[in-house]
């Protein structure tokens, strides 16, 4: 049985398509029978993950954000490409690829919609330990990253204090700390 808040999809069209993600037009019906357009973005499925060495450390990122014009600090992240299959695998690659760190394991933690009013967009959040480096990055051509690591505590302070910023460290982090 349909849900009487659904909206009814009449036609689908990309508007505009880019590196990373569309932009999607979709024509609907709301619930009282109107007609209207609705635009959404659509991008792959990401990983992010919370990677602890083995002595407790965080091993996090400083990441040039363009949409923000800003240095953003937080936890190492990427998209699922259409052959990944093994979504443990995706979050080990992003890892090594942005950080030349490697996980000794790797463990679901979440995955949440975060601004499912808008996109499409999933993140499955991944806590991995007994990392260490292991090599070198492998940053694709738009990517800007420093490694660093720091204490669970110190950026837990940073989060709260406002000077962490990034939507999927922030959320990341509080639910850690909320489930252990």
């Amino acid at each position: 049985m349909p849900d009487d808040l659904a909206w009814e999809t009449l036609d689908s069209t990309i508007d505009y398509s880019c590196p990373g993600f569309d932009v999607r037009l979709d024509t609907v019906r709301f619930p009282d029978g109107s007609e209207g357009p609705f635009h959404t973005v659509s991008e792959p499925e990401s990983v992010v993950v919370l990677p602890f060495t083995a002595d407790d450390e965080l091993v996090v990122i400083e990441e040039w954000r363009q949409a923000v014009g800003r240095v953003n600090r937080g936890f190492p992240a990427g998209g699922v490409e259409p052959d990944d299959d093994d979504l443990d695998e995706t979050a080990r690659r992003e890892l090594a690829e942005e950080t030349g760190y490697v996980a000794g394991s790797v463990e679901r933690l979440l995955s949440v919609e975060p601004t499912n009013g808008i996109a499409n967009a999933v993140h499955h959040y991944y806590v991995a330990r007994d990392c260490r480096p292991d090599g070198e990055q492998a940053l694709d051509h738009n990517e800007s990253i420093r490694v660093e690591t720091t204490t669970l505590d110190a950026l837990r302070q940073a989060v709260l204090a406002g000077e962490v910023r990034d939507g999927r460290t922030v959320l990341g982090l509080l639910y850690y700390d909320q489930t252990g």
